[in-house]
């Protein structure tokens, strides 16, 4: 049995991969072209192609920017992304770490939107995870 490389928990598992190593060319293959990114609140806001998206990633990492991956689940067309970032000024405010969550929404077996949330219920609310 083969694996569809486009299916959602296929994704997940890539996302997950290419995050915790900070690999960006890995995550560059998993993004449309046309894909954002931005705050939850702002959907014009933000990044607004792939380009831009790992510009704004590439920046956070040269910065000292370090995310850890703490959970990765498969919801409605969407992935709810959970991290543990540091190297942020919120990170440094709250003792060196915080916690943040992304939504990721899958189109084509690719992801083509990522929203930003500080609140883990509201961002698994978007996308679609009930635990």
């Amino acid at each position: 049995m083969t694996t569809d490389p486009s299916s959602a928990s296929d994704i997940a598992e890539r996302v997950k991969t290419a995050l915790e190593a900070s690999d960006l060319i890995a995550f560059r293959e998993l993004l449309d072209p046309d894909a954002r990114w931005g705050p939850s609140d702002d959907p014009a806001a933000g990044c607004h192609n792939r380009d831009e998206v790992l510009a704004w990633y590439e920046r956070g990492r040269d910065e000292g920017m370090r995310a850890t991956v703490t959970e990765v689940v498969v919801g409605t067309e969407k992935l709810l992304v959970g991290l543990k970032v540091a190297g942020t000024p919120a990170a440094i405010e709250q003792g060196g770490e915080t916690d943040r969550w992304q939504v990721l929404t899958l189109r084509g077996g690719r992801v083509v939107d990522i929203r930003a949330f500080d609140d883990r219920d509201e961002a698994a609310t978007r996308a679609g995870v009930t635990r």
